[in-house]
């Protein structure tokens, strides 16, 4: 259904090596800019980017919107966790762990970028059956 993620920051520097540490840890390789000054990071045939407000304006980030990426294991989510805390995230919501119960069980960790977006790491579990 959607073709790309791109969210907005002011510090493009910041926010690159941020999701770099952070998507890193999801597998994925370092962002390529281009001659926009757009970065893009490319991984199981999605695209996640990150670019200045073409209007000008101050980035500033959705209240209420949450970016969310896809974690192998539950250690998987805590290291990308822990790797974009290292690179300038700050932690939010409930400390990482599993939420839910039965099949709607799942292990999530949150936290913020530097330009204050809301990201999480999900992690389910391959049903039984």
């Amino acid at each position: 259904m959607f073709s790309h993620v791109m969210l907005g920051a002011s510090d493009l520097d910041k926010s690159r090596q941020f999701y770099d540490a952070f998507l890193g840890s999801l597998g994925c390789k370092p962002g390529f800019t281009d001659p926009k000054n757009r970065t893009f990071w490319r991984h199981g045939g999605n695209t996640f980017a990150i670019s200045a407000p073409i209007n000008g304006e101050p980035a500033s980030h959705g209240n209420g919107a949450t970016t969310g990426f896809v974690a192998e294991s539950p250690e998987q989510a805590n290291a990308a966790h822990a790797a974009g805390l290292a690179a300038g995230g700050v932690t939010c919501e409930d400390p990482p762990g599993w939420r839910g119960e039965g099949a709607g069980r799942m292990y999530l960790a949150y936290l913020r970028d530097p330009a204050g977006n809301k990201l999480c790491v999900l992690h389910q579990p391959a049903k039984a059956g």
